[in-house]
């Protein structure tokens, strides 16, 4: 089977437009309950753990918290993402919605492998109607993987998938497809923040600066 593996965050959904408000307000609740009595980090730091584990973020975030305050602070903020995705909020990145489809039509079965938890991914992907367009959705959340690595080649494994593409904005993402003998497609999209320097996507095969030039590049192979 050929595929295209995709990550979710910074990838296909604009994750800030969730993600920031969903970390801030997870933080004045944590001040509110008395779980946290630090400065609510900026939209900067919050921003730079997108795309980490749930464990690498809280770590990063929450330093000196419990485990058992890191957990209320993931179930209050997938509480707020899922409120945020009912009201509207969450977007995809231009050219998203309509490309999809397109690479179903060249032939290509499609995937999911996020860092994220299963009901966030699916949360999101079913806020813009695409949750259908995947033969698959793997998060670390479900399969409690350590590693991106992992996930990819589980899903490979499980679909028989012996060629195709990795398409990500992480270096997870790139060493998830290299080590998993796939072309590397890294996203850094024209005119949108991003989530990591200039090294983050070193190895990449390719650079995407517009989702909709993907259906010409997956064309090659």
């Amino acid at each position: 089977m050929k595929a295209i593996i995709f990550d979710l965050d910074g990838t296909l959904f604009q994750t800030e437009k969730v993600g920031v408000p969903a970390f801030r307000e997870t933080f004045v609740q944590l001040q509110k309950q008395g779980l946290y009595d630090g400065e609510i980090p900026s939209d900067e730091k919050i921003q730079s753990v997108f795309g980490m584990t749930h464990e690498e973020l809280w770590e990063t975030l929450l330093p000196e918290a419990s485990k058992e305050v890191r957990h209320t602070a993931d179930q209050l903020m997938l509480a707020k993402e899922l409120e945020l995705f009912d009201q509207g909020v969450g977007q995809c990145y231009p050219g998203v919605e309509e490309t999809l489809p397109q690479l179903i039509d060249q032939g290509w079965s499609l995937f999911i492998a996020s860092n994220g938890v299963g009901p966030y991914v699916r949360g999101a992907l079913s806020s813009k109607g695409l949750i259908s367009l995947f033969k698959g959705i793997y998060t670390a959340g479900d399969y409690e993987t350590e590693t991106k690595v992992d996930l990819v080649r589980i899903c490979k494994e499980t679909h028989g998938i012996t060629q195709g593409y990795m398409v990500g904005d992480r270096q997870s993402d790139v060493r998830a497809g290299l080590e998993n003998g796939l072309v590397v497609i890294g996203c850094r999209y024209t005119g949108f923040p991003q989530f990591g320097g200039e090294e983050e996507l070193q190895g990449a095969d390719m650079i995407l600066s517009t989702f909709s030039e993907l259906p010409s590049l997956v064309n090659r192979l």
